[in-house]
């Protein structure tokens, strides 16, 4: 896939910075969405981390995965982290360069003090100044963090700029649609003390092939590795990207295990949630090593709902940053069924505007510089569903359905709890396990309008 190209525009280098004031983290911004309108160097926060260490090794780590490929590894770009402004906290956000690692940095209300915080999301210039930095960065003082520039009238006189081209894959895009829908049917599986996390991080193998899949299970206050999946057992695909915690750990006070609710015996997803002196830090593994988010299809099913496109426009119009978007309220605000909210709520996410909170069990509100009307640009199986759609292609009789014609024809059976089955090499391969074939959603996407003209 040709990949977009992002230019990022900042004043200046982010940086440490020292004055007889005390130290600063400076973190500067690059054309941003807030609710004034798109800004080109936003501001958001200027006030003190009142845990300064934890946060500089927090935010390090975020900026970590944004530099690596965990699979495949090789030399790669950087992409700046996003930074989402929710009135009331700061969240950082990246991807790894394959895709495969989600992480995201939540600075909560009782980890800032100073001004009030803004509302909107740009991305931040992560440096390798001051990764080396933020590295060295200990003792007791005092950390100021400023996330936009101080004095944007001085600072432009020169007319100097900091500029990085960024080649950003649509994939880092759909990567975020993909692991909010993920994220939303996870549950808490296990809450252990920081010290026996580091303790199980420290018996992972440093390097497994890509594949590789290691399972614990909750023991108690602690993690027990097992050989197998068994009941109650996490599964942990490409446990080596999970090192990467292991300095945070030494500021953390607990450690938080999600996985999915329906878990099987076969390998899936996982997200770790490190609890920090006023934040939160969140990693979260795709089903194996080889695999990015960005390819999970999790969204297709929502997608394919006829009238998902029509319900975001109405929903987008009533998002404002929230740090707890409410599925009720806003159901009653737009006076649709929850279950038509969170359908919209994922075609946002395609564009990037939805998040999912793993310990609010909640979704949250940014907004990048992408459009959600690329849906079918970036699911190509959904935009094969809707060609099968239009071409008549779709013959239904009873639980089965033929779909397309002649020797290429496939048949698919929807059994008595609603799923559906097909007999193409795709779903051949995956099994629903990367969400459903374009045969299945041409199906549901007929099976839905005819519903909707018997009503």
């Amino acid at each position: 896939m040709t990949p977009l190209t992002q230019t990022y525009t900042y004043l200046r280098s982010s940086a440490v910075r020292e004055s007889a004031a005390g130290r600063t983290l400076a973190l500067e911004t690059s054309g941003g969405a807030t609710p004034a309108g798109a800004a080109a160097n936003p501001r958001f926060f200027s006030g003190f981390l009142t845990a300064p260490v934890p946060s500089a090794v927090a935010l390090l780590t975020v900026a970590d995965v944004a530099a690596t490929r965990y699979y495949m590894p090789r030399a790669s770009y950087s992409l700046d982290p996003v930074v989402t402004a929710n009135g009331d906290r700061l969240r950082f956000e990246s991807f790894s360069g394959c895709c495969g690692v989600y992480a995201r940095l939540d600075v909560l209300a009782p980890g800032l003090d100073g001004d009030e915080v803004g509302h909107g999301t740009t991305n931040v210039d992560v440096n390798l100044p001051l990764r080396r930095a933020l590295a060295r960065l200990g003792g007791m003082d005092p950390l100021h963090l400023a996330v936009g520039p101080e004095a944007l009238e001085v600072k432009t006189f020169d007319g100097r700029f900091v500029e990085k081209k960024v080649p950003l894959p649509e994939r880092w895009v759909r990567g975020f649609a993909e692991a909010q829908v993920l994220a939303a049917g996870f549950e808490l599986r296990a809450e252990v003390p920081a010290a026996e996390a580091a303790a199980v991080l420290r018996a992972l193998p440093k390097s497994s092939g890509a594949r590789a899949t290691h399972w614990v299970v909750p023991a108690g206050r602690t993690l027990r590795p097992v050989s197998r999946p068994a009941p109650g057992a996490v599964c942990l695909p490409g446990p080596e990207r999970l090192l990467t915690l292991q300095q945070v750990l030494r500021h953390a006070s607990a450690l938080r295990v999600y996985a999915p609710i329906a878990a099987g015996q076969d390998a899936a997803a996982v997200a770790w949630e490190v609890v920090l002196p006023g934040m939160r830090l969140t990693l979260m593994l795709s089903q194996d090593a080889s695999r990015g988010f960005s390819g999970e299809g999790g969204v297709l099913n929502d997608l394919a709902t006829g009238s998902a496109a029509d319900d975001a426009e109405l929903v987008s119009v009533l998002l404002a940053w929230e740090p707890r978007v409410d599925v009720a309220e806003l159901a009653r605000q737009a006076d649709l069924p929850p279950e038509r909210v969170r359908a919209a709520l994922t075609v946002l996410g395609t564009g990037g505007q939805i998040g999912y909170d793993l310990a609010e069990e909640a979704y949250f509100h940014r907004s990048l510089p992408y459009s959600a009307g690329r849906v079918e640009a970036y699911n190509p199986r959904l935009k094969g569903a809707r060609a099968l759609v239009a071409e008549g292609s779709v013959r239904l009789d009873g639980a089965l359905a033929s779909v397309g014609e002649g020797d290429h024809a496939q048949v698919v059976r929807t059994d008595e709890a609603g799923r559906l089955s097909c007999t193409c090499l795709w779903w051949a391969k995956y099994r629903g396990g990367r969400g459903p074939c374009k045969h299945a959603l041409a199906v549901r996407m007929v099976r839905d309008a005819m519903a909707e003209e018997a009503r």
